[in-house]
Formats: structure tokens, sequence, C-alpha cells
């Protein structure tokens, strides 16, 4: 494997442990697809750091476990906004 590419799976790996950011976060930040930060988390970083990969696992699989009240709080914020725009009509 490259060294760049070792370095940015680190650097994610980092990242989300510090911040507890999603993949789509995480890829946002960095300038590169969500399948390239899951590749790097899920794929290289076990073969570069294992108990760093293990800790991104616990973020990740977190993000997984509330990924449908973000999308509930969006959906909600969305429809906020809506209204506020109707009223000001």
């Amino acid at each position: 494997m490259k060294d760049y590419i070792e370095k940015r799976a680190m650097e994610i790996a980092e990242y989300i442990i510090n911040t507890q950011s999603t993949v789509r976060q995480t890829a946002k930040k960095f300038g590169v697809s969500k399948s390239t930060v899951h590749k790097d988390v899920t794929e290289r970083l076990p073969k570069i750091n294992p108990p760093v990969a293990s800790d991104v696992k616990k973020v990740l699989l977190k993000n997984k476990s509330e990924r449908h009240i973000r999308g509930g709080k969006a959906t909600r914020l969305k429809y906020k906004e809506i209204d506020k725009q109707v009223i000001n009509l």
C-alpha cells in the first residue's frame, strides 16, 4: 500500500474518533468520496493499526444506529423552513 494512502487512512481514523463524525461528513472534510472513506476505515485501517480500526468501528456503528434520528431531525427542520417561507408570503 502506498504511503499517502496509509497516512490518509490514519488521518481519517483520527478525525472520526475525535469528532464522532459520519462517513459523509468525513468525506466532505477530506475531499474524497464516501466509498474511499469507507474503504480506508474498513479494509485498509485494520491492516495498518487494528486497535484504531476497532475504535473507528465503534463510532461508525454508533452513527449507524442513530442515523434514523438524524434523518428525522433533518426532515423536521426542512418542513419548519418551508412553513416559515409560506407564512412570509
